[in-house]
C-alpha cells in the first residue's frame, strides 16, 4: 500500500511544483483511483441487472481514468481538476432521471457533492459555492425529473436499491469524510506553521523596536512620535578601534564587536534600559523611553560604570585590550519611528547631540557626563569636576567624570588612606 500511494503521488509531479501544489496534486489523484473502481462497481451491478443505467457510470470511469492519463502527461491540475468536477457533478444525479427519482436511485445523486468540496479543498470558498449552487440545482432537478417520468425498464429490484443507498451512503460519506480530514489537518498545519511564523516575526521585531513601540506599530499607521521631559543617553565608543580594525581580518573585526556589544546588550537587559542602535564601534543606550522612570539618570551610571569595569575584567571582555570613552547627557528628547523599511527607534534633541558631544570629547577610559546628569544623580555617586572644555556647536560646556557610587568609593579611598 505504501508503494502503491508513493507511486500515486508522483503521477503529474513537476519538480518546479511548491510543497503546497505537489499535496493537492497526490490528494486529488489519490481521490480519483480510489473512485475508479467505486465506478466500476456500480456499472458491473446495474449492467448485470438489464440496466441501460450502468453505461453512465462506465462512461464516467472512462473519463476519470483518460483524464488521469492525461495528466500524468501534461500535469495540468486545474485540467484534472476540472474533468473531474464535471464529470462527478452530472454522471451520479443525471443518472436519477432514468432510475425514478431520489429514493428509487438509491442516493446515488449524494455523490455529486464530492464537485463543490473538490473545489473547497483545491480552490476557494467563492468557487465552491458555485460549485454547491450547481449541484443543488442539477441534483433537485434530476430528482424531480426522475419522479416525474418514472424509470427505465427493467426496473431494479427495491433490495437492491436499497443496499445501493446503503452503500452510496456509506462509501460516500467515507469519501467526504477524508476529504474534510484532509482539510482540516491542512488548515490545523497551516496555522501551527503560521504561529510559529508569527512567534519569529514578533521576536525580530522586538530585536529592533522596544515592545510597546513594536505594539503601537501593529495597530497604527500614523507615524509614531514621543517628547520626553526628561531622559538620559549614553554614547560608548572603543578607543583607537579604527588603526586595530586595519590590521585585522573582517570577520575578526566583526566578531570582536558582536562579543562586546552582546556584553552591553546583557548589561542594558539587566538595569532594563532600551538600546538605540549602533553605528560603527559606537553603541547608544537610552534609559527614561519609551517608557519614562525617574532614576533614568542613575540607571545608565550604573550600565557606563560597569561598561568600564568589564573591560578591565578577567574574563573574555577585559582579555580584549580595549578602551571605552562614554559619554553621558540628560534631558528632553523626542522619539520615534522613522522609515517604511528597515526601520529603527531613534531619539533626536539637544540633548542626544550633547551626549555625543561628551563621547568624542571624553577621555579614553573614563565617563563624561554633563552637569544636567550629575544633578540628577544626586549624592548616590562620586563626580569628579573636569572643568569647562569646548564643545564644537555648543560653545563651553562644564564636564564631570563619573568615578562610582559613593558608598564603595569612599570606603576605596579610606583603604587607601589608610595604606598610606
Amino acid at each position: 500500500m505504501s508503494r502503491l500511494v508513493a507511486y500515486l503521488e508522483r503521477i503529474g509531479a513537476d519538480p518546479q511544483d511548491d510543497e503546497d501544489t505537489s499535496a493537492d496534486k497526490a490528494l486529488l489523484v489519490l481521490i480519483s483511483v480510489l473512485i475508479l473502481p467505486v465506478a466500476l462497481l456500480w456499472a458491473t451491478l446495474y449492467l448485470a441487472f438489464g440496466s441501460p443505467v450502468g453505461w453512465v457510470p462506465l462512461a464516467y470511469f472512462a473519463v476519470l481514468l483518460a483524464s488521469i492519463v492525461v495528466f500524468s502527461r501534461t500535469r495540468n491540475f486545474g485540467t484534472l481538476l476540472r474533468v473531474g468536477q464535471v464529470a462527478i457533478l452530472l454522471a451520479p444525479t443525471l443518472s436519477m432521471i432514468p432510475l425514478g427519482g431520489f429514493l428509487d436511485a438509491g442516493g446515488v445523486g449524494l455523490w455529486g457533492i464530492l464537485a463543490p468540496l473538490a473545489a473547497l479543498v483545491f480552490s476557494d470558498v467563492r468557487s465552491a459555492a458555485r460549485w454547491y449552487l450547481a449541484y443543488v440545482v442539477v441534483f433537485l432537478g434530476s430528482g424531480l425529473a426522475g419522479e416525474l417520468l418514472g424509470g427505465v425498464s427493467p426496473a431494479i429490484p427495491q433490495w437492491f436499491t436499497s443496499t445501493m443507498l446503503a452503500l452510496n451512503v456509506t462509501v460516500g460519506g467515507t469519501i467526504v469524510f477524508t476529504l474534510l480530514a484532509v482539510f482540516a489537518r491542512q488548515r490545523r498545519d497551516a496555522v501551527a506553521a503560521l504561529r510559529v511564523e508569527q512567534a519569529k516575526a514578533e521576536s525580530l521585531l522586538l530585536n529592533i523596536l522596544p515592545r510597546s513601540i513594536a505594539e503601537r506599530l501593529k495597530v497604527e499607521t500614523r507615524t509614531i512620535a514621543d517628547q520626553f521631559s526628561s531622559a538620559s543617553i549614553l554614547f560608548a565608543d572603543v578607543a583607537d578601534f579604527t588603526p586595530l580594525a586595519e590590521h585585522l581580518p573582517p570577520t575578526e573585526v566583526v566578531a570582536l564587536l558582536d562579543h562586546l556589544f552582546s556584553h552591553f546588550d546583557d548589561l542594558a537587559e539587566r538595569y532594563e534600559l532600551e538600546k538605540i542602535k549602533t553605528i560603527g564601534d559606537c553603541y547608544m543606550v537610552a534609559a527614561g523611553v519609551p517608557s519614562p522612570r525617574p532614576d533614568h539618570a542613575r540607571a545608565l551610571a550604573r550600565m557606563a560604570l560597569d561598561m568600564q569595569a568589564a573591560m578591565h575584567s578577567v574574563d573574555e571582555i577585559g582579555q580584549l585590550g580595549l578602551e571605552l570613552r562614554v559619554g553621558i547627557n540628560s534631558g528632553p528628547v523626542v522619539a520615534g519611528v522613522i522609515g517604511r523599511k528597515r526601520f529603527l527607534y531613534d531619539l533626536w534633541g539637544d540633548a542626544v547631540n550633547t551626549a555625543s558631544r561628551m563621547e568624542s570629547h571624553g577621555t579614553s577610559g573614563r565617563i563624561q557626563i554633563t552637569r544636567a546628569t550629575k544633578e540628577l544623580l544626586a549624592d548616590e555617586f562620586v563626580c569628579e569636576l573636569r572643568g569647562m572644555i569646548p564643545v564644537k556647536g555648543k560653545g563651553e560646556i562644564e564636564a564631570w567624570y563619573l568615578v562610582g557610587p559613593r558608598g564603595i568609593t569612599l570606603q576605596a579611598e579610606t583603604f587607601e588612606h589608610s595604606s598610606n
